[in-house]
């Protein structure tokens, strides 16, 4: 069963579009526990959107894990670890978090709870309405 994910990137570090000209990245330097965590629960073929974080502050693009949990080799300590992901498609119409955060159904994302967290997981309601926000089908 596919499990949904999104993952933050402040865009001038890397962004959509820098995935989609890569094909393929590893998603690493992720130093919260609880981040960590979420990473580590990823299986091949979950899905997560693409959140510009800091700029832009919106979900922009579907990306599919192609790599699961492995030592990040940047963490002297050995704790911690990173996968890898490919671009899915870009979504038609990024969504907002503003937009997010008007949309009643979507009070308990925890983009929305644990706003600081950059890898969270996203419920199959959550991911489908999104993904109708931004004009796919979900």
């Amino acid at each position: 069963m596919t499990a949904y994910w999104l993952l933050k990137s402040e865009p001038f570090k890397y962004s959509w579009d820098d995935l989609v000209r890569d094909k393929r990245t590893h998603w690493d330097g992720v130093r919260n526990h609880q981040a960590a965590n979420n990473l580590k629960a990823m299986r091949l073929g979950d899905r997560a959107f693409f959140y510009h974080s800091n700029e832009g502050l919106e979900i922009v693009g579907i990306c599919e894990v192609v790599k699961t949990w492995y030592p990040d080799p940047s963490d002297e300590s050995g704790r911690f670890g990173m996968v890898d992901v490919s671009p899915v498609m870009k979504l038609p119409n990024p969504v907002s978090l503003q937009s997010i955060k008007a949309e009643k159904r979507l009070a308990d994302l925890a983009l929305v709870r644990q706003s600081r967290l950059s890898v969270v997981p996203v419920g199959e309601a959550h991911w489908r309405l999104i993904c109708r926000m931004g004009g796919l089908e979900g």
